[in-house]
C-alpha cells in the first residue's frame, strides 16, 4: 500500500520511510506543502502522514484544500505544536488522527494501522477469512494455524486485497500499490505473483474478475460478490 509522507525534516522523513518499508508499505516523501497538495490531490494513496509545519504551504491549509476537493484519503497529522487548540484545528480540518512530536515510530505505525482499519470499517486489527488469519501488526499470515512464508511482494498483495476485501481491486491499482508508481511492471507480472500466492493461501481465496481485477470475499462461503 502506498503511503504519502509529508515531512520537511529529512531525518524524520527518512526514519518514517524506513519503518514503513519494513512494515510492508510503499512510502513516497515530499517536503513542502505545495508538492503535498498536488500529490495528494492527483495520486492514489492508502493514507497520508502530514506534518503541520511545512514550507510553501502549511499542513492545515493543505488538509483543508484536500477535504474541500472531496479527497477522502485518511490523514494522520504530525505536529510539534503543544497547544491543544491547534490539534483540535487539525481534526476539525479533516484529519483522522494526530501524533505530537517527538514520537516513537512504533506508535506512529500503530496509529496508522488504526486509521486504515477504521477507514475500511474493520473493528479488529486481526482479520480472519475462512481458515486464513491476517495480522498486520506482526506482518503474519497463517493458514489453518500455520504461519505462511510470504515474500514481501506476496505480503503486499494479500494485505491490500484483505484491506479492501469485498471490493474488486483493478489490476492497475494493485500494481501501483504493490510495486509503486516508478515501476514499469505489467499486469502479466502481477498474474504470476498472484499465481504463486494462490499456491500458498489456497486457490479459492483470491478470485479473478476477468476485465476488472481481483477480490477477496470476507465470507468465502457466500459465493461470488456482485461487481
Amino acid at each position: 500500500m502506498r503511503i504519502l509522507v509529508v515531512e520537511d525534516e529529512q531525518k524524520i522523513a527518512s526514519d518514517i520511510a524506513r519503518a514503513l518499508e519494513a512494515s510492508g508499505y510503499i512510502p513516497d516523501i515530499v517536503r513542502d506543502g505545495e508538492q503535498a497538495w498536488f500529490r495528494g490531490d492527483t495520486e492514489d494513496y492508502g493514507a497520508i502522514i502530514l506534518d503541520l509545519g511545512l514550507p510553501e504551504l502549511d499542513g492545515i491549509s493543505v488538509l483543508k484544500r484536500w477535504r474541500a476537493s472531496d479527497m477522502t484519503t485518511p490523514v494522520l497529522i504530525l505536529t510539534a505544536r503543544g497547544s491543544w487548540s491547534e490539534r483540535v484545528e487539525g481534526i476539525d480540518a479533516g484529519a483522522d488522527d494526530y501524533l505530537a512530536k517527538p514520537f516513537q515510530i512504533e506508535e506512529l505505525l500503530a496509529r496508522l494501522r488504526a486509521v486504515l482499519r477504521r477507514t475500511a470499517g474493520h473493528a479488529s486489527s486481526v482479520i480472519t477469512i475462512g481458515s486464513l488469519l491476517f495480522d498486520p501488526r506482526q506482518m503474519r499470515v497463517c493458514l489453518d494455524g500455520t504461519p505462511l512464508q510470504l515474500s514481501p511482494l506476496e505480503y503486499r498483495v494479500i494485505a491490500y486485497l484483505i484491506h479492501h476485501r469485498d471490493r474488486v481491486v483493478p489490476q492497475h491499482e494493485l500494481v501501483e500499490h504493490v510495486y509503486g508508481t516508478n515501476s514499469d511492471r505489467e499486469t502479466n507480472t502481477l498474474e504470476v505473483l498472484i499465481g504463486r500466492l494462490r499456491r500458498k493461501v489456497g486457490t479459492k481465496l483470491i478470485e479473478t474478475r476477468r476485465g476488472y481485477g481481483y477480490i477477496i470475499a470476507s465470507d468465502p462461503t457466500k459465493g461470488n460478490i456482485p461487481t
